[in-house]
């Protein structure tokens, strides 16, 4: 029982630095685009961002060890949110992405 216990111990904490890892990333990402690339984006302004993926790396911090809490999820979700929705549409107007090409020409 107790190798068992361990087990899933060593798992969600292995999901904790994954969450956290996350999570950096996004505010380190935020970090390196220019506040009007945002605003050319259509999404929320740099200081929204940085202050939500601020909040959400301490929640990952804190979380560390239980992640699967209410208050690590909603870290992890706001930086997936960024990475999914933001980061990709910074990309774009800063230049550095791809463009989106569907099977019959751009989206």
């Amino acid at each position: 029982m107790t190798a068992f216990t361990n087990f899933q111990s060593t798992l969600v904490l292995i999901l904790g630095l994954a969450a956290l890892a996350c999570e950096i990333f996004a505010l380190v990402d935020a970090l390196r685009h220019r506040p009007d690339a945002y605003v050319a984006a259509g999404k929320r302004t740099k200081n929204f961002w940085m202050i939500l993926l601020l909040i959400a790396v301490v929640l990952g911090v804190i979380t560390l060890f239980n992640v699967l809490n209410l208050f690590g999820l909603v870290g992890l979700i706001a930086a997936a949110v960024y990475l999914a929705d933001v980061r990709p549409a910074l990309r774009q107007v800063s230049g550095r992405g791809r463009p989106q090409d569907g099977p019959y020409g751009p989206w």
